[in-house]
């Protein structure tokens, strides 16, 4: 016997479709309900924002009560601000409306920058505008930006050089023997009337040797029946870099060694001592002549015996001075012994190879993009150097809290920048570190540079970073100041939003 099962008529259940037109109509009461609530907040905003203003245009008149009724208004007007109003992230507002007008500004002046030059800039670590950022350019003395910022870093603000005179003891004023004056590789080391008049940025933050030949008048000595002997020994004795270009050395910098006066000159003397220790020796024997000290044998250059005993030391500027010094007058010298400086603080070799070390670690501890970069010196006066923007850029971003910043030159005011940006937009608000190399092309290559590369001050703590570096086979001041001035006005819009004080809940 056969049963056939013959099914019902297949029905849908209503009751999903119900859920589901009730959850297609509760956003649209949501929205409306925000929509009336924003709604009565704008109108309660307005209402308390006439209060406010209605008190404050009669503040001459108002007594100590009424004041404490406006400032009771205003506290109200920030708990009745809306949680979605911009008014409650007034600083985020402002900076962002500032770094997008930025952004646009700045890309007019990046087309300027072509295939052979590189810029980066940004506004409080966030990019607005680049152009070639990581290809390899000849950076010169932007260097120095690299040098001054791990300097900082590993030695720290507070560091001081220390340079000291040892001798075997006076007996009845006479030291029998030699006098040693010791270097520490301060690069300021300065004799108190050595001329600077014609130094197109004399040396400052400067130690006094004068204080060295004071000391040992005081220690009552009159006579020195050996020689003055100039140690340097703390570094070693490559005195200039043959990497430099063409004529650079024992002009533009060196000789140098962690014993260093004057940058290795002596009054009365013209150009610049071979060997600076034994520029130093005869400098300080010629301070101690002038006090009635007489020296029996002249000066040289060795290590001191350690037989003899330190009989006064002088301290230098704290190196957050120093740094400020060199970036401010591109100070070629105080470069070089600062990359030596850590080589011996980190591994107790002054070398310039060790320094280089420190400088390479330090830049990948800090994240540093380092394709592209090529170290050679710390002055940037090798023509085959190599940097990229990209990595000049992470390193002034990396530095905005330090000292320096405020240890560049200014616009129009000091240093390499004094006669640079006056009269414009940027004139004292400009921070910023100088490059220049004029070194024939070599193997076709563009081995000249104009570089520029620092902060623009932006108020409210706000600021732009930037770097722009324009290699050329030859570049004209009319060129490179037509470039710099394009950014300079850009930059001069900088910030350009509505003041945070209007922005803020009221």
């Amino acid at each position: 016997m056969r049963v056939d099962v013959i099914a019902s008529p297949a029905k849908y259940r209503k009751m999903p479709l119900f859920f589901l037109g009730v959850l297609a109509v509760l956003p649209a009461i949501g929205l409306l309900s925000v929509y009336w609530w924003l709604h009565d907040e704008a109108d309660r905003y307005d209402d308390t924002r006439s209060a406010v203003e209605l008190l404050s245009a009669n503040d001459d008149d108002r007594s100590t009560a009424s004041r404490s009724e406006t400032e009771r208004v205003e506290k109200a007007a920030i708990l009745s601000t809306s949680l979605l109003d911009y008014r409650r992230l007034p600083d985020a507002v402002a900076g962002s409306a500032s770094a997008n007008r930025l952004k646009a500004e700045v890309a007019g002046a990046l087309t300027l920058i072509d295939d052979r030059s590189c810029a980066a800039i940004s506004v409080d670590g966030n990019a607005v505008g680049v152009a070639n950022e990581t290809i390899s350019v000849i950076p010169a003395s932007t260097v120095k930006l690299i040098v001054g910022a791990v300097a900082l870093e590993v030695l720290g603000p507070d560091f001081t050089y220390e340079t000291s005179v040892r001798t075997s003891p006076a007996v009845d004023g006479v030291v029998d023997g030699d006098v040693y004056l010791v270097g520490g590789g301060d690069p300021l080391l300065t004799s108190n009337d050595y001329p600077t008049d014609d130094d197109p940025l004399p040396a400052f933050a400067t130690t006094s040797l004068d204080v060295l030949a004071d000391a040992l008048v005081e220690a009552g000595i009159e006579r020195i029946n050996g020689s003055v002997i100039g140690d340097g020994t703390r570094y070693d004795d490559e005195f200039v870099i043959d990497s430099w270009g063409d004529g650079v050395a024992f002009n533009d910098a060196g000789p140098y060694d962690a014993l260093l006066v004057n940058d290795a000159r002596v009054r009365g003397r013209s150009g610049v001592q071979d060997d600076p220790n034994v520029g130093a020796a005869r400098e300080f024997a010629r301070l101690l002549r002038d006090r009635g000290i007489r020296v029996a044998n002249g000066w040289g250059s060795g290590s001191a015996s350690t037989q003899s005993t330190a009989v006064a030391t002088v301290e230098s500027q704290p190196l957050g001075e120093i740094v400020r010094e060199m970036l401010t007058n591109s100070d070629n010298n105080t470069a070089e012994l600062l990359v030596k400086e850590l080589g011996y603080s980190e591994a107790e070799d002054g070398t310039r190879f060790a320094g280089l070390v420190v400088i390479d670690r330090v830049l990948r501890e800090w994240g540093v993009p380092l394709d592209g970069v090529r170290l050679i010196d710390g002055s940037g006066l090798t023509p085959t150097t190599r940097m990229t923007c990209q990595a000049l850029l992470a390193v002034l971003q990396r530095s905005r809290g330090t000292a320096l910043p405020t240890s560049l030159p200014i616009a129009g005011q000091t240093g390499t920048l004094r006669s640079e940006f006056i009269d414009s937009g940027v004139e004292g608000r400009l921070f910023a570190k100088t490059g220049t190399l004029r070194n024939p092309p070599v193997d076709e290559l563009p081995l000249a540079s104009k570089a520029l590369a620092g902060y623009v001050s932006g108020g409210n703590g706000a600021a732009v970073e930037f770097v722009v570096v324009l290699n050329a086979d030859e570049i004209s001041q009319d060129a490179y100041r037509l470039i710099w001035a394009a950014f300079g006005q850009r930059f001069a819009t900088f910030p350009e939003a509505p003041p945070v004080e209007d922005l803020k809940p009221r």
